[in-house]
């Protein structure tokens, strides 16, 4: 059975996407598999690269297991193509305990947070049909292009100086409830303490107020709150210079909608360079605003929303499970980590490697120069390759060059050892290599 095999993987077309060929997930989609047309009215979302059945990838060109899907590859050989290792620690013999995306982001996505594994089975248990999947939703976000974001509630200090300045947010939570975090929050407590439990305390029953506010009156406050940005847009700079016009550009897509407080106001506004990436641990408030990334989290669709969304929004629960961590948006960022497994000509090949077991990526960039080689060890787990930019070639170590282009994504079998190399001379190739190991 082929080690090394590419396959072409499934998309989504959602109203956040963005639109025709200005989509990366659609270039890439048509990139590598001819029989894909774009359509220059549609966005083009999500690539999803792995196992899951609600979008299958399926192999190509390899004869043993070509127009075979991969779960299906991986439940018929999962010694093979997973590992005992992986099987004992993750306890699937069907799936790849990650899955891998590309997004391409127009508009702002919904606000939402992702169970842990005890609340993911919970709920999947009362509601399979708002919660599909039992298991928790970790996510690594690493940005293609420029990127944007929400992750994670603001500082103390920043959350004390928003709830009283802005009219409109005092108004909804309310003086008593203001008073009481202001003078109650005890800014520099260390994680885990007496103090810290009572701040996170304060900051659930701000935004259980918030989220548990009738929609009329947040519809009203919320177009006072716009007006507010035109006519004293100094209120919102001495905050954040982005806030004025961030919460106008997002009321034109989602019009008097909650999420301009929920997300503008509490919550850490995040942009990235590409290559930089972000954590997004389980029950922690976050959106994607705009730009292109690639995404990694473990094989789960369970989401709890909250706003910035016509879906279903499960208020009581959210309110509940989030852990209020609050802190510097700069602590959501990951570090950029040598690998030792990665070595040769490239100029960058770097790890993120999140605090969760599922995955990790692998980030590799060669110049703008072809015949470069990167060697690769042989991981003890399954990965998954995709070209983000540029062209060249990619071989089981000792075997034969398989064609790499811009869009194409491979799987590399446990225990492969194997070979990227440049192709081209007047633009970089770039690829990101997600993978678990035991």
């Amino acid at each position: 059975m082929s080690q090394l095999f590419r396959i072409n993987c499934g998309y989504q077309n959602y109203d956040w996407g963005k639109v025709g060929s200005t989509s990366a997930v659609a270039q890439f989609a048509s990139s590598s598999d001819p029989t894909v047309s774009i359509d220059e009215t549609k966005p083009y979302a999500e690539l999803w690269m792995g196992t899951h059945p609600s979008v299958p990838s399926v192999a190509v060109d390899a004869p043993q297991v070509a127009g075979k899907t991969l779960r299906d590859l991986v439940s018929s050989e999962p010694q093979q193509f997973l590992h005992q290792s992986i099987i004992d620690k993750f306890g699937s013999s069907k799936e790849l305990p990650f899955l891998f995306k590309v997004l391409s982001i127009q508009k702002v996505l919904s606000i939402q947070a992702h169970p842990d594994k005890k609340l993911g089975a919970i709920l999947h248990a009362a509601d399979p049909k708002n919660y599909p999947d039992d298991n928790h939703k970790p996510e690594m976000a690493i940005a293609v292009t420029d990127f944007e974001g929400f992750c994670g509630f603001k500082p103390l200090d920043q959350l004390a100086n928003t709830l009283t300045t802005i009219p409109e947010l005092h108004d909804i939570i309310g003086s008593e409830i203001v008073d009481e975090f202001v003078k109650g929050i005890k800014v520099g407590a260390a994680e885990g303490s007496a103090e810290d439990v009572e701040n996170r305390k304060l900051l659930q029953k701000v935004f259980g107020k918030l989220m548990n506010t009738d929609e009329a009156t947040i519809a009203a406050k919320a177009t006072s709150l716009v007006e507010r940005t035109k006519s004293d847009p100094k209120l919102f700079t001495a905050i954040d210079s982005r806030l004025p016009e961030l919460i106008q550009r997002l009321d034109v897509q989602f019009p008097k909608d909650i999420g301009l407080f929920c997300g503008c106001l509490l919550l850490n506004h995040v942009a990235l360079k590409s290559g930089e990436a972000m954590f997004l641990q389980a029950k922690d408030p976050h959106a994607y605003i705009s730009g292109d990334i690639i995404e990694c989290m473990a094989a789960s669709d369970n989401v709890v929303r909250a706003g910035f969304t016509p879906k279903f929004k499960d208020v009581k629960n959210l309110v509940e499970m989030l852990t209020y961590s609050y802190g510097d948006v700069e602590k959501q960022k990951m570090p950029l980590l040598p690998f030792a497994k990665s070595r040769g000509d490239a100029v960058k090949s770097v790890l993120y490697d999140p605090p969760i077991a599922e995955f990790a990526v692998l980030q590799t960039i060669f110049d703008k120069k072809s015949g470069e080689k990167q060697e690769f060890d042989a991981f003890d787990g399954p990965s998954i390759i995709i070209a983000t930019k540029g062209n060249g070639t990619i071989r089981v170590k000792g075997g034969e060059d398989q064609k790499v282009e811009t869009g194409y994504v491979f799987f590399v079998a446990p225990g492969t050892e194997v070979e990227l190399v440049s192709g081209s001379e007047n633009e970089e190739f770039t690829t990101y290599r997600a993978f678990v190991e035991a």
